[in-house]
């Protein structure tokens, strides 16, 4: 019988903090886009053209109904058959990008209709058109109220940034894969694993909550 050595993860520390940094930066990249994409998805999906909002909400629909794993793969595997050859990081920071992206936009889309309709009016009022009503009064708003909302979504993606494991980015599950595929040690590199895990999380918690407080303060 086998007993627990976590010594042994000593010796593969470098591993797990390189795999750290590429979770770390896994995450960052794919929140800000999906961010990005959440706000655009959703000012679609709000559009008065059908040709514009259609497309979106099926989009939406589409990406919403669907694992993420599988839509890894897609990317990863399918986007090769029509010459797009991306790199398995690439593939990952677009997949967890677009998944949480669809997310996001029904966060936002909430947000912005939740804003009093005289808002609008008196933008427009004052000479603003529709794209900077949106940009300069209504976005800035919809975003600071729905800010705890969209914080969850990022921590979930820190989490689900352990399946770009599958198709070989080396991040802090992988590495852990790996130092365990030569120690024979699976426990103690998932507890290691885990409670570098739980940095992170808790380092992502205290800039969501000071990124809070900071919107609260705006208001």
């Amino acid at each position: 019988m086998q007993g627990f050595d976590f010594w042994a993860v000593t010796e593969y520390s470098d591993v797990l903090l390189a795999g750290m940094a590429w979770t770390a930066l896994l995450t960052v990249a794919s929140s800000g886009l999906s961010l990005v994409g959440g706000a655009v998805f959703a000012l679609l999906g709000l559009s008065r053209s059908r040709v514009v909002r259609m497309p979106t909400a099926f989009f939406v629909w589409l990406f919403l109904g669907t694992p993420l794993l599988l839509q890894l793969y897609l990317i990863y595997f399918g986007l090769v058959q029509i010459g797009i050859d991306l790199t398995a990081f690439a593939a990952g920071v677009i997949a967890l990008s677009l998944h949480f992206a669809v997310y996001n936009a029904d966060v936002i889309r909430a947000g912005i209709v939740a804003i009093d309709r005289g808002q609008h009016e008196a933008s427009r009022s004052l000479g603003l058109g529709l794209g900077q009503t949106m940009r300069k009064v209504i976005l800035p708003q919809a975003l600071r109220n729905v800010t705890p909302a969209l914080g969850n979504n990022m921590i979930a993606l820190l989490k689900e940034s352990s399946l770009v494991s599958i198709i070989g980015v080396m991040e802090l599950t992988l590495s852990a894969q790996r130092a365990i595929s030569e120690t024979f040690r699976p426990f103690e590199f998932y507890i290691a694993a885990g409670a570098l895990y739980y940095v992170l999380n808790a380092v992502l918690e205290l800039v969501l909550r000071r990124v809070e407080r900071g919107t609260a303060m705006t208001r």
